[in-house]
């Protein structure tokens, strides 16, 4: 194995993983066909990014909590946002996991790429609307968001994120609610493909975790000193784009 399939992993999750601690999405949807552009196989990618985004996630909960983007204090209501999206998120994955091997990859792709491309053309449209906080639209985040996850590796963060800030909760405190829950839901989507008998390819997910580790504390801080618009913005603006890239990339 060359030098370059450890070292460039490790810069790659490094970058995709400060975009991603940052604006609450991108590590996956990026990070993926950027691993198979290098040769790298698809059950060779998904366990190993989920294995270093269950590693991340929870990691950059604790710094999103210390720099004040969110709280994780007993009975906040971002702790009990993280909990009813860590629900669903395990009723998605559990059940995206299962029947990944079965479902056509262009199909992913577009369905994917369409709900994401479409969130963020939401979110730049009524940046400056004002939304009401439900319940009801968190846990249908959580299946959906886990759902993609489980089944390509990426697609959680952008409709997490997104739907959140559509929901009310302002930008800073989502992106460190999906951290989190990513983080846990990755947990379950790691269990779930070792349970099924697929190994975690260390090879892999060794490089990809610590390039993303050291990423997460300098994008937390970036969060925690980005003004709350501008954020919004930042957030529709790179939900769209993800969506876009991922439906171009079917017709290219």
């Amino acid at each position: 194995m060359g030098a370059y399939r450890v070292i460039v992993p490790i810069i790659l999750s490094f970058g995709c993983e400060l975009v991603d601690s940052s604006l609450g999405m991108g590590y996956g949807t990026t990070l993926t066909p950027l691993l198979l552009a290098l040769g790298f196989e698809p059950l060779e990618i998904v366990p190993a990014v989920l294995f270093s985004e269950a590693i991340t996630g929870v990691l950059a909960g604790v710094f999103h909590h210390e720099y004040g983007n969110l709280s994780l204090k007993r009975g906040s209501k971002d702790l009990k946002v993280v909990g009813v999206l860590t629900a669903l998120s395990v009723v998605g994955v559990l059940i995206s996991v299962l029947i990944a091997v079965s479902v056509p990859t262009w199909i992913v792709k577009l369905y994917i790429g369409l709900l994401v491309f479409a969130l963020g053309i939401s979110i730049l449209v009524n940046r400056r609307r004002r939304f009401r906080f439900s319940w009801k639209r968190i846990a249908a985040l959580g299946f959906v968001a886990a759902f993609n996850k489980g089944i390509s590796g990426g697609g959680y963060g952008p409709v997490v994120t997104g739907g959140q800030v559509l929901t009310g909760i302002r930008g800073r405190t989502a992106v460190g609610i999906t951290s989190l829950a990513e983080g846990i839901a990755s947990v379950v989507g790691v269990l779930v493909y070792v349970i099924s008998g697929v190994a975690i390819p260390w090879h892999v997910a060794l490089p990809l975790t610590v390039g993303a580790v050291l990423s997460v504390p300098l994008a937390a801080y970036v969060v925690s000193r980005v003004p709350a618009g501008r954020l919004t913005v930042i957030i529709g603006g790179m939900s769209a784009t993800l969506g876009g890239y991922t439906l171009l990339r079917m017709v290219v």
